[in-house]
């Protein structure tokens, strides 16, 4: 069988809901992440979203900020919320596949928002920059270390941790989510638990990859000054499954879009 699924920081749930019900009738990902909904547990729309055949939603918001929630074709066991430096802030979700999904019927899904960080890349100066790397370091620890059996690892990370992550690396080497620090640190992260990162194995660099472009842009388009900050990692006994990573660029132009576009991983179990 085929699993698919797609990470999206939508900016907003309610703000952009037609943008997600039309994303997921043209699309029709197995399973939809998304980030920074903006959104208060009773305010989600639940309803909205249940009526477009997605059944089966976890989510974990608060008001104005952050936010994560998964949708699923398939019923979802389990729903837990990991809590990172100390703060209940809504951005880890995570939920365990049933056995409608087949093949991947006990796959966890991991949806995180990690914190942007700011605009100083400096953790004494900054602290939402202290924040992120905190973030990171406890993310570290973490690693998925005491999970058993597959998982799936998407979000937005808010780091583009390669060279042709981003537009210009030369440029964005002291921008906050292309520094050194950010960078070592997510790909220290992500090697000492073994996860993989899909979408380079299928596309390696130096071939570009974006999956955000600012709002500052008056051509985001044309100027294509983006990073890759949305990503779609497997663990180690998910190695050789991954058969597509599809960026959904097109969203970015849509209406009042978010300033990220959906990542959808395909598996072949």
């Amino acid at each position: 069988m085929r699993l698919s699924v797609t990470t999206w920081n939508i900016n907003s749930v309610r703000l952009r809901i037609d943008l997600v019900l039309r994303f997921l009738a043209e699309v029709k990902p197995d399973v939809l992440c998304l980030q920074e909904t903006k959104c208060p547990d009773d305010a989600f729309p639940l309803k909205a979203l249940r009526g477009s055949g997605y059944e089966n939603v976890v989510f974990a918001g608060q008001k104005g900020y952050n936010g994560v929630a998964i949708l699923s074709r398939f019923p979802l066991l389990t729903r837990d919320v990991m809590a990172f430096c100390g703060k209940p802030d809504a951005r880890h979700i995570s939920a365990v596949l049933g056995p409608e999904a087949g093949a991947a019927a006990g796959f966890v899904i991991h949806d995180f928002y990690v914190p942007a960080g700011g605009d100083i890349p400096d953790a004494g100066l900054n602290p939402k920059f202290a924040h992120k790397l905190d973030f990171l370091r406890d993310l570290r620890e973490w690693g998925g270390r005491r999970m058993a059996g597959p998982a799936i690892l998407v979000g937005d990370l808010n780091v583009a941790p390669l060279e042709h992550d981003v537009w210009s690396h030369k440029q964005l080497l002291s921008v906050v989510s292309h520094t050194p620090i950010e960078t070592e640190a997510l790909e220290l992260l992500r090697g000492e638990a073994g996860w993989i990162d899909t979408a380079r194995v299928l596309t390696p660099e130096p071939e570009k990859i974006y999956t955000w472009w600012s709002y500052r842009s008056p051509d985001w388009s044309a100027a294509n000054k983006g990073r890759r900050l949305d990503h779609v990692w497997v663990s180690p006994d998910l190695d050789g499954t991954a058969r597509a990573v599809d960026v959904f660029r097109e969203a970015r132009g849509w209406e009042r879009p978010s300033d990220h576009v959906p990542v959808t991983l395909t598996l072949e179990l």
